[in-house]
């Protein structure tokens, strides 16, 4: 508690216990609280676009298929209901398992969640609130410390956390009376009579401007918790009630922010979001222990999405292990990295040299005629349905030593996760390219601004996908060689190869007559597209959590 007065003589108490209770939420009842829950294994990213866009979309038929789920293939038959409840329930206890529960907070709601948790402390140990704030903060608001040591010795908690202990107080203070007493601050030595002044329970007093000034420093230099009176050697703590006396309007909310990036990073399950000037903080309640069976993908209120394990992009279907692993990897192998990124590469029929310039992989040499892959280099005629196997890394290591063996592996993994890195970049610029056909279109034709946004759509399908198959790779690197590695690679192919098909959809020239058929054909590749990305990422999130993979340690390999 702290006390203020308009002279020496007549301090007067600064706020009740009461008032206290309330001050850190002083604003919620005038400003809105938000907050945005959800929860996903990351197939729940796609927001492609409205059902009536799609051709052939039909609202009935999945009320069709819902009702299937639940009638067993018999609406009048109650035991073929009850089985067939049973296995949709199963499924989804299955999938809860692995989906990743979040929700976005704002600072007006973190806030609350900080007055809840003082409110409860201060009510299952029957202190004031602003003794469950001082506390909370010295024991980096781990609540279930707090109980225990508190329970234990209370005394000494109170003490160690610099709360003044007086008999039947419980760590506030009584009015002093200084009317009979010269004072003179000990900081500036100042004596001039009506001077203000403050005093923390400790009873060393000071002159608010002395007090303004040190408090004022300590929030300049990132200071908000466990705030000691400016006697020498004395550990009082300063309450959140002086600071907001004492601190210009500023400079206090300047405090409040800190104390909100304070609780977050004190808070296991909260984390800012990493996108710049987000002011959202994600709370997500995954354990590091689980980091190597789930991959927490969160998605904030502002669009960006961030993995809640590690702070990096969104690396589905990898862990964060593998990820942690795979960043060390390409550090110690930057040079052969910087050599295999050229964007120069020689037709491997006529050895003339070819740029690539936009995302898709199937080049075309204008010298020979010569179709090829970008990626292996190999005839593009085999890059289709079952014989595409660009993905799969084929084991050659015929005279070759194991130090050689092993960085052959890693660049095939590693040529094809760079790939549809810049590939994406590329697909983003092409669409920047075509963003004025697209707006001439609209102007020569029938079709409205929504019924143009198909490219946009199909464009955010492809990047996404990609950094889903950028990631895949990353996972296929640590995976040992079985059966189950053959069934990713399947899906993972499957994926592919759509994409690029969806990405070479995007580079055909658009022109008033042929925008409808393209507008169809896109349509029904980017739907083709989500549904396998989906696969991918539902059966590597089931897979991951049951250990259905055998994974390489990154230092053998």
């Amino acid at each position: 508690m702290s006390y203020i007065g308009a002279s020496q003589e007549n301090p007067i108490e600064l706020l009740e216990d009461s008032d206290q209770d309330d001050m850190m939420m002083e604003d919620d009842e005038d400003g809105s609280v938000f907050e945005s829950k959800g929860s996903f294994y990351s197939a729940d990213l796609e927001d492609m676009q409205s059902d009536e866009d799609f051709d052939g979309f039909d609202d009935n038929e999945d009320d069709d298929d819902d009702d299937a789920i639940f009638s067993g293939g018999s609406e009048d038959s109650d035991a073929d209901m009850d089985d067939s409840m049973i296995f949709h329930d199963k499924s989804a206890t299955e999938e809860a398992k692995y989906k990743v529960n979040f929700a976005a907070k704002d600072v007006d709601k973190l806030r609350i969640m900080q007055k809840d948790t003082v409110n409860q402390v201060a009510s299952l140990l029957a202190i004031k609130p602003h003794t469950s704030t001082i506390l909370l903060h010295h024991f980096c608001w781990n609540k279930e410390k707090l109980i225990e040591k508190y329970i234990e010795d209370p005394d000494k908690v109170l003490v160690d956390a610099g709360i003044c202990v007086a008999s039947g107080s419980n760590g506030s203070s009584s009015k002093r009376d200084r009317s009979n007493a010269l004072f003179e601050c000990e900081i500036c030595c100042n004596d001039e009579p009506g001077l203000e002044t403050v005093s923390l329970p400790c009873a060393h007093l000071f002159c608010m401007d002395c007090y303004s000034y040190y408090l004022s420093d300590k929030v300049k230099q990132g200071e908000a918790t466990n705030i000691q009176c400016p006697q020498e050697g004395c550990k009082a703590a300063v309450d959140e009630a002086t600071l907001k006396v004492v601190l210009d309007k500023d400079m206090y909310i300047r405090y409040q922010s800190l104390l909100d990036k304070v609780y977050v990073q004190d808070n296991p399950n909260l984390k800012w979001c990493t996108a710049p000037d987000c002011t959202y903080a994600i709370e997500c309640d995954i354990s590091k222990n689980s980091l190597s069976t789930i991959v927490p993908t969160v998605a904030c209120e502002c669009g960006h999405v961030m993995c809640f394990g590690c702070d990096h992009e969104n690396h589905q279907p990898a862990n964060c292990v593998m990820v942690k692993d795979w960043w060390r990897r390409k550090e110690e192998d930057s040079a052969t990295a910087t050599w295999i990124s050229s964007h120069t590469k020689d037709c491997p029929k006529c050895q003339s040299p070819i740029e690539k310039n936009g995302g898709c992989n199937h080049m075309w040499c204008k010298q020979c005629k010569h179709e090829f892959c970008w990626v292996c280099l190999g005839d593009w005629k085999t890059h289709s349905g079952q014989a595409y196997n660009c993905n799969r890394y084929r084991e050659d290591t015929a005279g070759l030593s194991k130090k050689r063996a092993s960085l052959e592996r890693y660049l095939h993994y590693w040529t094809r996760y760079t790939n549809h890195q810049n590939s994406s970049k590329l697909d983003q610029a092409l669409y920047h390219k075509t963003e004025s056909a697209m707006l001439q279109v609209q102007n020569t034709s029938d079709l409205t601004w929504i019924e143009v946004q198909f490219l946009k759509r199909a464009v955010d399908m492809i990047v996404q996908s990609r950094n889903t198959l950028k990631w895949s790779y990353v996972m296929a690197y640590y995976m040992d060689k079985d059966n189950q590695k053959t069934i990713f690679e399947d899906n993972q192919r499957d994926l592919e190869v759509a994409t690029e098909q969806l990405s070479e959809l995007l580079e055909t020239p658009i022109q008033s007559e042929n925008i409808a058929d393209l507008r169809k054909r896109v349509l029904d590749k980017s739907v083709y597209v989500s549904q396998r990305h989906n696969t991918l990422i539902k059966d590597t999130a089931k897979g991951l959590y049951d250990g259905r993979w055998e994974f390489k340690d990154g230092r053998d390999l």
